[in-house]
């Protein structure tokens, strides 16, 4: 680790801070070698005065104790119906592997608590088929939870539900998570889903919103995992409830979980319920970060040289994009009012960032904003990115007679030999 990734994790800290995070993992998972590396990471989080509330899944266990046992589940994962046998075999499972988790935790040394914190009743007769022992959530016992949780304690809550006539449900543990975080107005869901949740055909965005959620959970019906639907389903009702973010991570791989709530990158998808993204003109205190940002671009010749006082004294014409808070791209529009014309200048995109949409997002922005103002057309000047403006943003060559006459007279005296390109505004 070097200076930069401390001072990149230090700036969530304080954000976090006694702040919830439900964190689901499935039973696959919860029984894979990555586990203890796993609960290393929550310790961690732990340490840093997050609330932690572990919510597992059991399909795999229950799956597994069934051939041993010899018996034909009716279902496995909460969703279907469960008949008694299937749901005496799920609660063989699903304690089991709470206690075991129960001991992980004790090695890693941290104070957990299993609880009947669902309070739950049978999801009844569903497409024709009563789903017996199947059960829905019915509330959460939030007070109890949060007063483990003000004790430094860390609950656990296994795939199962109980009603006040003393019956035990089999719940999706997907669900439990959700509810969980609504009652306890959570900051996080992070779903720690298995591998084969993420087929190699499947490349899911590192940012989607509810809408793109929904809209690849119903695209993708018939021919993604069920693991990943239920997730991605699950995400979009905790978003619209009030979970400000919800995240899925292959949990097979080591360091997914700090990485994701840690870095600006990421690394699984999230799926955000506000404007996770913003664009937004610069401050003062932001031309220093601008300068950082754009340092290496203009090294390589892809941007001009622009000092603090060239950017202080045009500070209007700037524009950044925030990723959480964290300044990721810039943009500038110039306008030269006499020929209607705006340029689109200083475009850059962080590596960490790129092929992620965010140039089309700010060229786009630029248009917008360039209309508005009454201008006619929209040029750029180039050295390296001419195919991409032509081929991403619709502009076309054209020559310097084309540029209004101040910005011909910069551009010759520049001796950069920029490609120029113009949009037409009118179309």
């Amino acid at each position: 680790m070097n200076v930069s990734d401390l001072r990149e994790i230090l700036q969530y800290v304080p954000r976090f801070r006694e702040r919830i995070f439900v964190i689901s993992i499935d039973g696959a998972i919860a029984g894979s070698e990555n586990f203890s590396n796993i609960l290393l990471d929550l310790a961690v989080l732990r340490s840093l005065s997050i609330k932690v509330v572990l919510v597992h899944g059991a399909g795999a266990q229950i799956e597994r104790l069934a051939r041993e046992r010899g018996i034909t589940l009716s279902n496995s994962d909460g969703t279907g119906v469960t008949d008694e046998v299937s749901l005496q075999v799920s609660i063989d499972a699903a304690i089991r592997l709470t206690n075991e988790i129960m001991e992980g935790l004790s090695a890693v040394d941290l104070r957990a608590a299993y609880l009947n914190a669902i309070i739950a009743h049978p999801a009844g007769i569903l497409g024709g088929a009563d789903h017996q022992f199947t059960g829905r959530v019915e509330r959460v016992d939030a007070k109890v939870l949060n007063l483990l949780l003000n004790e430094g304690i860390l609950p656990v809550l296994p795939p199962l539900g109980f009603d006040g006539e003393g019956h035990t449900y089999r719940v999706n543990s997907d669900v439990i998570a959700v509810e969980v975080a609504e009652e306890l107005q959570a900051a996080k869901v992070i779903f720690l889903a298995p591998p084969s949740a993420f087929e190699p055909n499947i490349r899911l965005p590192r940012e989607i919103s509810i809408f793109e959620s929904e809209e690849l959970a119903m695209r993708h019906r018939a021919d993604w995992p069920r693991s990943l639907l239920s997730k991605l389903d699950r995400a979009s009702h905790a978003c619209r409830q009030g979970v400000s973010r919800v995240h899925i991570l292959d949990g097979n791989v080591n360091e997914a979980l700090l990485t994701e709530i840690f870095s600006n990158e990421g690394f699984g998808t999230m799926v955000y319920s506000n404007e996770y993204q913003q664009i937004r003109r610069i401050y003062k205190k932001d031309i220093r970060s601008i300068m950082s940002l754009i340092r290496q671009s203009v090294k390589n010749e892809e941007l001009v040289s622009r000092t603090r006082t060239e950017i202080s004294n045009r500070i209007e014409d700037y524009w950044v994009l925030e990723n959480d808070r964290t300044i990721v791209a810039c943009v500038a529009l110039h306008t030269y009012p006499e020929e209607a014309a705006g340029e689109m200048a200083c475009l850059y995109v962080h590596s960490s960032h790129e092929n992620q949409g965010y140039g089309r997002k700010l060229m786009a922005f630029i248009e917008s904003l360039a209309r508005s103002k009454g201008m006619k057309k929209l040029f750029a000047l180039s050295t390296q990115a001419f195919n991409y403006l032509q081929q991403k943003g619709g502009f076309a060559l054209v020559q310097p007679d084309d540029l209004p006459p101040a910005r011909r007279e910069k551009y010759e005296a520049s001796g950069r030999h920029s490609r120029i390109l113009v949009k037409n505004l009118m179309t």
